[in-house]
Parts: structure tokens; C-alpha cells; sequence
């Protein structure tokens, strides 16, 4: 019914930057709060940048300064600017939204896209 579709992922020098592009598509009425979760090998997923569905953002303290979340709300789209990054920031990024539904607008639930490798090397 609803899909997240991540693009913008690979590999990049220390130091380097790349941008990640998340857009939503398929049958909902909508998107309440969206945003970027990534997780390293052995280690937990975490937050990274998102809106909330209050309309705030809420960044990692590991990434303040360096990575800026924006949306295009007539797209549906959340992207995340990464600058100045580091090999701490290699992880399998995703895109994660808290969406209503098309068919009953209080039926909220977490959607998750399939996730984008960054790699960054030292």
C-alpha cells in the first residue's frame, strides 16, 4: 500500500558528502512525521535526523552540524544532506514515516524503506 524509496547511498571519502532522498508513494491520506534511522554492523538503530509529527526536527548529536533534513512536501520526499562526513557515519541508512491511512485516518502506523548502504572510507 505505501512504499519508501531510498536513493542517494555509496561510497565516499572522509571528509566528502552525499545526499539521501526518501519518497513516499502508494495509498495513504498523510505522512505525520518522517526522517532517517541508520544502523552499523553490531550495533543497535539509531536515530538520525527526523521531523517529527509535530513538526520539529530532531537530530543525532553525532551528526549536528553536518547533516541538514529537508522535505519537499509536494513530492512526499525527506532528504538528508551529509557533509563533512566520517567513517563513524558508515551504516545502512533508512527512511522511516509514521503515516495515516487512505481508508481510515486514524489508523497510524511506522513504515520502514529497504535501506541504503553509505560507506565511508579513511
Amino acid at each position: 500500500q505505501v512504499q519508501l524509496m531510498e536513493s542517494g547511498g555509496g561510497l565516499v571519502q572522509a571528509g566528502g558528502s552525499l545526499r539521501l532522498s526518501c519518497k513516499a508513494s502508494g495509498s495513504f491520506f498523510s505522512i505525520n512525521g518522517m526522517g532517517w534511522y541508520r544502523q552499523a554492523p553490531g550495533k543497535q538503530r539509531e536515530l538520525v535526523a527526523v521531523f517529527t509529527s509535530g513538526a520539529r526536527i530532531n537530530y543525532a548529536d553525532s551528526v549536528k552540524g553536518r547533516f541538514t533534513i529537508s522535505r519537499d512536501n509536494a513530492r512526499n520526499t525527506v532528504y538528508l544532506q551529509m557533509s563533512s562526513l566520517k567513517p563513524e557515519d558508515t551504516a545502512v541508512y533508512y527512511c522511516n514515516a509514521d503515516i495515516a491511512s487512505a481508508v481510515d485516518h486514524n489508523i497510524r502506523r511506522d513504515y520502514w524503506g529497504q535501506g541504503t548502504q553509505v560507506t565511508v572510507s579513511s
